[in-house]
C-alpha cells in the first residue's frame, strides 16, 4: 500500500473495513480514520484515530520515526473519531506539543484527561515552522463543529481538510486515482449529505477561503486523498453547498394498508410522464442515509404517510426527523396520505415537517379517506406531472 503523499509526508491512519453505522449514517462501504506524519527538522502528526485503533496509529508512526522525535501533534477537530487516539498518542510522544485552536482545547479538555499535555494554541493565519516546511492554520467553524480547523502546508500545496471532502469509504488504496471516480464521488456525496448538509453556508465560506490557497492535494480525515480529481470534487461541493437542484423528483412514503402506497404510485406515474429522473422510496425498506443522499440534489419531493393514532407512521417520523436535522434547501413539494376517521394526522404532520425544513409547499395535502378513488388517484397523477414539469427546468 502506497502511503506517501509527498516526500517525507505519509498516511499513518487506520482502515475500518467493518464499521456499518456512524451515529445513524449507514456506512456500508466502511471508513478510514486518516492521520498523517510529517518528517522534517521537526516532526508532526496531523490528527489521530478512534480510540480502539490508537495502537495501530502508534505502530505506523514508530515504523518511520522514534516517538520521542515527534514535536507536534495537530488536532484539527475534537470529535472522537479523530481525537480518541490522542490520550494514548500524547502519552508515548513524550516531547510532543498538542497544537489546536482555543475552542478545540476547550472541547478536548471536556473529553479527556489533558492535565499532562503541553499545548500550543493557534488562531486563524498562524503558522509553525518545521524546517523545510510550514504548517499554516485556518479556522473553519461549523465545518462541522465550532472548533474545526484546516492545516495547510504551502511548500507542498497540501491541505489537511479535516472532515471536508471526506468519504466513509474503506479501501486498500489511499488516493483518488486508484479507485473509480464515480464511486468516490458518490461516497463523497453521501458523506456530505448525511454529515454536513446543514452547514452549507459556513462550508461555502470556507471554500471561498480555500480558493485563495494554491492546492495540489487535499488530505481529508476520512476516505481517499484527492490528488488527481480536485477540479471534480470542488465543482461537486459548489453544487452541494447550495443543494443545487437537478431534474430529479422523489416520492417518499410510509403506508399501512397500501392506500398511501397507491397514492404514491399514482404520483410517480405522473412524474414519469416527464423527462426527469424519478426516485420512489418506501421508508420501511430504505435507510435514511440513502434518502438523504438523494434529497440533497432533488428539485421536488412528495412525502406521504398514512395516519396512525392521529400522527405519522413511526418510520416516516424518524426519516423526517433525520432530514429536518440536515435541512435540505432549494426544494418544493407537497404532502399526501390516507386517513380513517380523523383528517388530522399523517398528511397534515408531514406538511408541518416539510414547512419546518423550509420546503416550498406547492399545494394543499392530497388526502384519501381509506381507499383512494379513481378521481383522487388522477389528482395524484396530475400533482406528479406538475412536479415533473417543474424539475425539467433544471436540465443542463
Amino acid at each position: 500500500m502506497n502511503t506517501e503523499l509527498k516526500e517525507g509526508i505519509n498516511w499513518v491512519g487506520y482502515i475500518d473495513w467493518t464499521v456499518r453505522d456512524f451515529h445513524g449514517y449507514k456506512t456500508d462501504s466502511g471508513s478510514t480514520y486518516n492521520a498523517y506524519l510529517i518528517e522534517d527538522e521537526k516532526c508532526a502528526v496531523i490528527d489521530a484515530v478512534k480510540a480502539p485503533y490508537a495502537e495501530r496509529l502508534i505502530d505506523r508512526i514508530k515504523a518511520r520515526v522514534e516517538l520521542e522525535k515527534i514535536d507536534y501533534v495537530v488536532c484539527n477537530h475534537a470529535e472522537p473519531d479523530h481525537s480518541g487516539g490522542l490520550p494514548a498518542l500524547m502519552k508515548v510522544c513524550t516531547n510532543a506539543v498538542l497544537v489546536c485552536n482555543a475552542k478545540c482545547k476547550s472541547a478536548l479538555e471536556k473529553h479527556y484527561d489533558t492535565s499532562s499535555w503541553a499545548w500550543k494554541i493557534v488562531d486563524d493565519g498562524d503558522s509553525i515552522s518545521l524546517g523545510k516546511r510550514t504548517l499554516s492554520f485556518l479556522n473553519t467553524p461549523m465545518v462541522h463543529w465550532p472548533e474545526s480547523m484546516f492545516t495547510y502546508v504551502p511548500e507542498d500545496k497540501l491541505l489537511f481538510s479535516m472532515d471536508a471532502f471526506g468519504q466513509h469509504f474503506a479501501t486498500a488504496f489511499r488516493f483518488d486515482d486508484e479507485e473509480p471516480l464515480d464511486v468516490i464521488l458518490q461516497e463523497a456525496k453521501a458523506y456530505y449529505a448525511n454529515i454536513v448538509m446543514l452547514y452549507g453556508r459556513p462550508i461555502s465560506q470556507t471554500l471561498e477561503k480555500a480558493a485563495e490557497l494554491e492546492i495540489e492535494m487535499i488530505a481529508p480525515s476520512h476516505g481517499v486523498i484527492w490528488r488527481s480529481h480536485l477540479k471534480e470534487v470542488f465543482e461537486a461541493y459548489k453544487k452541494w453547498v447550495v443543494c443545487k437542484p437537478t431534474p430529479k423528483v422523489i416520492v417518499l412514503y410510509a403506508t399501512m394498508w397500501q392506500a398511501t402506497e397507491h397514492m404514491a404510485e399514482a404520483i410517480l406515474e405522473g412524474v414519469q410522464e416527464c423527462d426527469v429522473e424519478a426516485r420512489f422510496y418506501n421508508v420501511d425498506t430504505t435507510h435514511p442515509t440513502n434518502i438523504a443522499t438523494e434529497v440533497l440534489d432533488c428539485a421536488a419531493i412528495a412525502i406521504g404517510s398514512s395516519t396512525l393514532n392521529n400522527s405519522l407512521m413511526p418510520k416516516m417520523a424518524g426519516v423526517l426527523c433525520y432530514l429536518g436535522g440536515l435541512r435540505p434547501t432549494n426544494k418544493q413539494g407537497f404532502a399526501f396520505g390516507s386517513y380513517g376517521w380523523s383528517k388530522r394526522g399523517g398528511a397534515s404532520e408531514v406538511e408541518d415537517r416539510m414547512k419546518d425544513m423550509k420546503i416550498e409547499i406547492t399545494r394543499e395535502p392530497i388526502r384519501s379517506q381509506y381507499v383512494p378513488t379513481p378521481e383522487l388517484l388522477e389528482e395524484c397523477r396530475e400533482a406528479g406531472r406538475k412536479m415533473g414539469k417543474y424539475a425539467e427546468q433544471f436540465k443542463d
